[in-house]
């Protein structure tokens, strides 16, 4: 059967520059295309909805296709997602609206479509009503790795009741390997008769593998995209697959224009949206995570690494196959259930200054003034994690509660002298466990957003940021005041900033504005003096 190579660039890589392509780069890609020896090229999604700016390849309009210049011979596909025929419109209303014109009076002649396996009994009679008006038809089963074999089984029984001319199936969470492709491709050929067709995601490096052994097992339509531009870590790249199509197709391909296309315009895009696997986006595809919460944290500057990986443990334990925003906050907060602990830090700090100690650079460059007042106005000293900008000795408390965080820090924390606060009760018990011999003050922790609350031996903050959690600890332990070295904020534009005024703001409203004061400089709304003065 004669192997079809389909790039998708536009459509699947839409997701990072909301389908906003330029009309040069679409010009250079098109001519690119023509030259590898690609034989579809889907331009783009068809969108029902319309919410938020997204760009022309988005909706792929008929006059949009139509003021593009198409290489002859290369031919020219879209793709619709199932979802949208399952929808309060109705399967043939959405399909007027989505396909107004017959193919002969379009330059589409190949409409894809979307869908989980619970949308088919929808989507798989839209391929009558599309092959009727001269469209050729193709069907993406996505997430074919969470179906049972029977399903599969079933999904090519059904397929072959109606006349599409290709099946796909897709590795969406990027989890399969070869093995994994082969079995699916024997599962399908039992009843569905046609071609088949396969795309990849290369959350474990896998991407072309996949598809060159599909190819080997006989599967004919492989989808690629330029430097696997695509949802999260990216699909199999169009410069490779074009090199490696070469053997089975005794088709000699031109690179040149595709080389001159990735310097010009991917490579950065690339650099500047970072798509492309990494052991995140590993970690996402061995347990069946959605990408696109890998995507969405690595563009989100709050999220460092002991967050992205504490939420992916997360997502590994309660699922995390379906993206929502909602489940990706939900995930970063850690501490679920009832706030409970047994150290009341009143015994401390009740009427005493403390002077919290943050990681910005502050605290080293002013390290020779900290602590000289911490020796003249012995405040209680407690840093944040690991900090250690100044002399331990003057040192009295460490305070984390980031899981992630306190299991990466765990044999630094065993090694040093100061107590740590932490909300011991609430941790697993392999961590407590890694802690070793250290003395941890149990101090519980609940989260719920906007809210702070202040309790004897637990309290309940906004977030779990330590530095929403030293606050709690402080004023729980009735603090004389509260001094602050080290916040010193982050460059303009960054979200963290906005972040921390959340967090403050929030502090503030039940606390006050005055037990706050920051003693070296800060780019946030907190009351400043200078740890230089003789008197703070």
């Amino acid at each position: 059967m004669r192997t079809t190579l389909l790039d998708c660039t536009l459509r699947d890589g839409g997701y990072y520059n909301a389908w906003d392509f330029s009309s040069e780069l679409i010009t250079d890609y098109l001519a690119a295309m023509k030259a590898a020896q690609v034989d579809v090229v889907e331009l783009g999604f068809r969108f029902l909805g319309n919410q938020g700016f997204k760009g022309a390849c988005a909706y792929t309009t008929d006059d949009f296709l139509r003021g593009l210049t198409v290489p002859e011979g290369l031919e020219v596909a879209v793709m619709a997602n199932g979802a949208d025929l399952c929808g309060p419109m109705g399967r043939e209303a959405a399909l007027e609206r989505l396909f107004p014109e017959a193919a002969a009076h379009t330059p589409v002649s190949i409409a894809r479509f979307a869908c989980h396996y619970h949308e088919l009994p929808d989507v798989l009679p839209a391929t009558s009503w599309l092959v009727d008006r001269g469209y050729r038809v193709g069907v993406n089963l996505m997430q074919i790795a969470d179906r049972t074999e029977q399903e599969i089984r079933e999904l090519g029984a059904m397929a072959n009741e109606w006349p599409l001319e290709v099946l796909y199936f897709a590795d969406s969470m990027g989890g399969m390997t070869p093995e994994d492709v082969v079995r699916i491709v024997g599962l399908l050929r039992e009843h569905w008769q046609g071609a088949i067709g396969i795309h990849t995601h290369d959350n474990m490096g896998l991407a072309l593998a996949n598809t060159l052994r599909a190819q080997a097992e006989g599967v004919s339509w492989l989808d690629a995209t330029v430097t696997g531009m695509g949802r999260g870590p990216g699909n199999a790249r169009t410069e490779e697959l074009a090199i490696e199509a070469e053997g089975f197709r005794d088709r000699r391909a031109d690179l040149v224009p595709l080389m001159t296309l990735i310097r010009r315009h991917f490579a950065p895009m690339k650099a500047h949206f970072g798509w492309g696997t990494n052991p995140y986006y590993y970690l996402a595809g061995k347990y069946g995570i959605h990408p696109t919460y890998i995507q969405e944290m690595l563009g989100d500057a709050r999220y460092d690494e002991e967050d992205i990986l504490a939420v992916i443990e997360h997502l590994r334990a309660e699922g995390g196959k379906k993206f929502s925003f909602n489940t990706l906050e939900g995930a970063r907060q850690f501490y679920h259930g009832e706030p409970r602990g047994t150290w009341a830090p009143s015994e401390m700090m009740e009427g005493r200054e403390v002077l919290i100690l943050g990681t910005g650079p502050g605290v080293a460059a002013h390290r020779p003034a900290l602590e000289a007042y911490i020796r003249r106005a012995q405040p209680l000293v407690m840093a944040l994690n690991t900090q250690s900008a100044i002399d331990p000795a003057l040192i009295d408390l460490r305070i984390a509660c980031h899981p992630v965080r306190l299991l990466a820090d765990a044999e630094t924390h065993a090694a040093l002298p100061q107590p740590l606060v932490t909300p011991v009760s609430m941790l697993p018990e392999s961590l407590v466990a890694a802690l070793g011999d250290k003395e941890l003050l149990d101090f519980g922790l609940g989260i719920e957003p906007g809210r702070f609350e202040f309790h004897p031996t637990h309290c309940i903050a906004p977030t779990s940021l330590v530095l929403a959690y030293a606050l709690a600890v402080t004023t729980s332990g009735r603090a004389l005041r509260i001094l602050m070295a080290g916040f010193d904020g982050y460059p303009a534009g960054d979200p963290r900033n906005d972040e921390t005024a959340a967090i403050l703001d929030a502090y503030r409203s039940v606390a006050g504005e005055d037990l706050l004061i920051s003693v070296t400089p800060t780019r946030h709304r907190l009351q400043s003096v200078s740890v230089y003065a003789a008197v703070l």
